[in-house]
This record gives structure tokens, C-alpha cells and sequence, in this order.
């Protein structure tokens, strides 16, 4: 699930509400002054009915627009390097993981890992990922650290 903030930026609002007032202006001065130069007549009940729809589109236009600003934002492949995940689909040598939630195409060139094993992410080509089985990504940090 997505990481939510609580509200989009005022000027999304703002914009999305003068947006909308214009829209209606634009539908009323077309109705009510250009379409009868062509000879067409909408009854009050018919503006009023545009108009209604006019502001539900909008309304539902703002809520879907505003969906984009309460999700976090995506970074570069390169930063899922080091996270973890589980084998979704048997490693063997290539096969399936879930990272952040996120399925990814990956390979594991040491051993076959088996769905449900933790992996480590140590790196990416192109859209695939390399990983390491959970335990043997730990062993080999603490080893270089220890020599360090």
C-alpha cells in the first residue's frame, strides 16, 4: 500500500476549483449566447442539468488528480539495492521476488532459492535484480566488515 500524506498542495485545490468555475462560465455563456445564433434553444432545466454534470466530472476528475500527490514517490532502480524480499517464484537460476511490494524479475547465480526464501538485493541489471539468499548477503557484510 502506498505511503499517504494527508491532504494534496493547496495549489492543486485551488487550481482544480478556479478550473472548475471557469468550465461552468464557459458552458453557461455557450448556451445561453452561442448556441442560439445556431438556432438551438436549451431549456433552464437542461443548463441545469449540464451544469450538474459538468461539476460532478469535475469533481471526480480532482479526486482521481489528487490520488498522484498522496502517493510517495518512486525512486531510481538503483536504490532497492541492499532491501529485502521474499522468493515469489522458484530462483532456479532465474525466478520471481517481491521488493517494497514489487514484483521483479531476478536471479540468484549461487544456489536455486525456493518460494517464501528471504533475499537480499546486491544488484540490478537493467530490470533485473541480483539477490542473495537472506543469510549468506548477512555473512558476506559482516565478513568484509570484520576485516576492515
Amino acid at each position: 500500500m502506498p505511503e499517504m500524506k494527508p491532504k494534496p498542495p493547496l495549489w492543486y485545490t485551488v487550481q482544480a476549483i478556479l478550473g472548475a468555475i471557469l468550465e461552468e462560465a464557459v458552458l453557461v455563456a455557450v448556451v445561453l449566447w452561442v448556441l442560439p445564433h445556431f438556432k438551438i434553444y436549451v431549456p433552464l432545466w437542461g443548463l441545469v442539468a449540464l451544469m450538474v454534470a459538468l461539476a460532478v466530472y469535475s469533481y471526480v476528475t480532482y479526486r482521481i488528480g489528487r490520488l498522484t500527490f498522496l502517493m510517495r514517490p518512486k525512486v531510481a532502480a538503483e536504490a532497492i539495492i541492499g532491501n529485502e524480499g521474499k522468493v515469489t517464484k522458484r530462483l532456479a537460476p532465474e525466478g520471481y521476488v517481491k521488493v517494497q511490494g514489487v514484483l521483479w524479475k531476478a536471479t540468484c547465480g549461487e544456489s536455486e532459492l525456493e518460494v517464501g526464501d528471504e533475499v537480499v538485493v546486491v544488484g540490478i541489471e537493467g530490470l533485473r535484480l541480483i539477490v542473495r539468499l537472506k543469510e549468506k548477503a548477512v555473512k558476506t557484510f559482516e565478513l568484509r566488515n570484520h576485516k576492515n
